[in-house]
């Protein structure tokens, strides 16, 4: 009997110990992995800046497989010669670092969330780069992206990329994946660059906060900049549920409101305002704040939608798991008792 509860406690005290090292592998790997892919844009930025009054710190075809997407020449060399040329080069090169080469270390929402934030910078630089080919995204697609077989022919996974990413997520490949997005795909260029500036400063935060609470005080002045923006952002009028704007600031909100909640005992970040919805046919407004659980990112899903509700599972379970053991202890030493009890009245 007393091996058998021996027993019972060791498996309550390994359970509890793999479900924080669970809790703070998830914690740890959701900043890395933001971090990781905000890192991937300032490397973007040193080889093409997002500045017209910048000159790149690398030359383009130097930066890794970036030239591997470049059209192919007459002499059999890759080379991307016009600012549409690099523009698409660049849009399969951070699809590739980001979603695709990582497709393994992903949840089940974050592709969506990386795809957004692509989209957005493939918008703002098309302005900044004057590029009037082309209506939207969709055209642009269509036209230079949708066929192109290093895109569609990745060796990067242990196994097939598409396997995995069908395996985590509704996508059956990563063409889909793109094309699944059709509201964004649609917007017009000139309409979605706007959120491009509120991103590079959320980036900026999570790369200055560095997994680290005390960094805290660094992201404080980034943080009233990016409240403003959003703020700013959030006055238009068009926004409505379906709409790219909806997801976009629904995606924003949420990766900002968590880190917010990672800094709020140190240095408190201002609150953004919640989402105004404008209901199709009728003026009146909808506030909904784009809390993880909430609708908002339900329907437009961010960084912290699932790993708020992992997180607060296996943060209960320590206390659970800290009751039953008790309890296992506490009935061990009472039977414990009635055993000496019996065996002294025999005497």
């Amino acid at each position: 009997m007393m091996l058998h509860n021996l027993h019972i406690t060791n498996q309550i005290k390994l359970k509890w110990i793999i479900a924080w090292y669970v809790f703070f592998l998830i914690k740890y790997s959701f900043h890395n992995i933001f971090r990781y892919y905000c890192g991937r844009f300032n490397t973007l930025r040193a080889f093409y800046p997002d500045e017209l009054d910048k000159s790149p710190s690398i030359k383009f075809h130097n930066n890794g497989k970036i030239k591997n997407y470049c059209p192919i020449e007459d002499s059999g060399n890759q080379e991307c010669k016009t600012d549409l040329d690099k523009i698409k080069a660049v849009f399969l090169w951070l699809f590739e670092q980001n979603i695709i080469s990582r497709i393994s270390n992903l949840s089940e929402d974050q592709p969506k969330v990386f795809i957004t934030y692509i989209i957005i910078w493939l918008n703002y630089i098309l302005r900044l780069k004057n590029v009037n080919d082309f209506k939207n995204i969709s055209e642009i697609y269509e036209a230079n992206i949708k066929n192109n077989t290093d895109y569609i022919n990745h060796d990067t996974c242990a196994k097939d990329c598409n396997i995995i990413l069908k395996e985590k997520t509704e996508y059956t490949d990563f063409k889909e994946l793109i094309e699944k997005n059709e509201c964004l795909m649609n917007i017009s260029i000139n309409d979605i660059s706007k959120f491009y500036d509120a991103f590079k400063i959320l980036c900026n935060m999570y790369i200055d906060y560095n997994g680290n609470s005390s960094n805290c005080e660094k992201c404080s002045e980034n943080a009233i900049q990016f409240v403003k923006k959003y703020n700013d952002l959030n006055k238009d009028s068009g926004i409505t549920e379906d709409s790219p704007y909806y997801q976009a600031l629904s995606t924003l909100s949420t990766d900002y409101n968590n880190l917010k909640d990672k800094c709020n005992d140190i240095s408190p970040f201002p609150s953004i305002e919640t989402i105004k919805i404008h209901v199709k046919g009728s003026e009146q407004k909808i506030e909904q704040t784009p809390a993880p659980n909430s609708e908002a990112t339900a329907q437009s899903p961010s960084i912290g939608n699932k790993l708020f509700i992992v997180l607060s599972i296996f943060a209960a379970i320590p206390f659970f798991l800290g009751i039953a053991y008790k309890y296992s202890l506490f009935g061990f030493r009472k039977r414990t008792q009635k055993h000496h009890l019996r065996e002294n009245l025999k005497k």
